[in-house]
């Protein structure tokens, strides 16, 4: 991988390409305008991606990793279409994050089906998690409490409804839990946990659904995240704009946790 420059992520912003603007999916009332509040701790839903930030992490990193996120995402939808390519997709998805100035010490998907026999998908979730953060005990709590407020919301709440839209078709999907903690000098670190899942039957709600290992594939590729502060300030008015026709119809905001 070249090393990524303010000069080679405008680049890479002046070619990206998008699928067209999502005017036709069904609206979805999402509440009021998202407040990035680094006074305390938050989560969303941008696309297939749960999105959490620990008290401190100031607003414009918040508003800075949504947005990677949801970039990443539409540019892999539009040159990976078919959902059912997950590795492909996720191939693309790690391109771009990587041409934005993200580091990932590991892109590679291992089974994780063995470990999390017999749970539900945000139960494996969670131990995944422990493992990552068990040194961070409130950004482990955060993950989990984002994840159980989740389960005990209404199917129908919009948050529900877009992670489900963007994570699942038929009997495979994908999706990420992303954690972004802040650092001792003024700098912040992000934590990603990537999934698969493949399961003979048509899934329900994909963080709910139950895993078994003779039934289901569960892959994970997850470690620590760093970003390149340089870059990343120098594009985030860029990528602002190349997501703005996107951003209500991707993103939404979950309650105070």
């Amino acid at each position: 991988m070249n090393t990524i420059t303010p000069a080679s992520a405008h680049h890479f912003l002046n070619n990206v390409e998008l699928p067209e603007s999502s005017s036709g999916f069904e609206a979805i009332d999402r509440g009021p305008v998202i407040d990035f509040d680094a006074q305390k701790n938050q989560a969303m839903v941008v696309a297939s991606d749960i999105v959490s930030f620990v008290k401190g992490v100031s607003a414009e990193r918040r508003q800075d990793i949504a947005n990677c996120s949801l970039l990443a995402q539409l540019a892999a939808n539009k040159k990976v279409p078919d959902k059912t390519r997950i590795i492909d997709w996720y191939k693309a998805y790690f391109d771009v994050l990587e041409n934005l100035g993200w580091v990932l010490q590991d892109k590679g998907f291992s089974s994780y089906k063995e470990h999390a026999d017999g749970l539900e998908a945000h139960e494996a979730i969670i131990k995944v998690a422990t493992v990552l953060l068990g040194p961070a005990p409130t950004a482990l709590a955060l993950v989990v409490s984002t994840l159980e407020a989740m389960k005990s919301m209404d199917p129908n709440k919009p948050w529900i409804t877009l992670f489900d839209r963007e994570s699942k078709t038929l009997n495979t999907a994908h999706f990420q839990v992303s954690l972004a903690q802040p650092g001792e000098n003024d700098d912040f670190f992000i934590t990603m946990m990537a999934f698969t899942l493949k399961a003979e039957s048509i899934l329900t709600q994909v963080l709910f659904f139950k895993i078994r290992k003779d039934r289901v594939e569960l892959e994970n590729c997850s470690g620590k995240v760093t970003v390149n502060d340089t870059v990343l300030e120098s594009i985030r008015d860029k990528i602002k704009d190349k997501i703005k026709a996107y951003t209500n119809e991707y993103i939404a905001a979950l309650p105070d946790l």
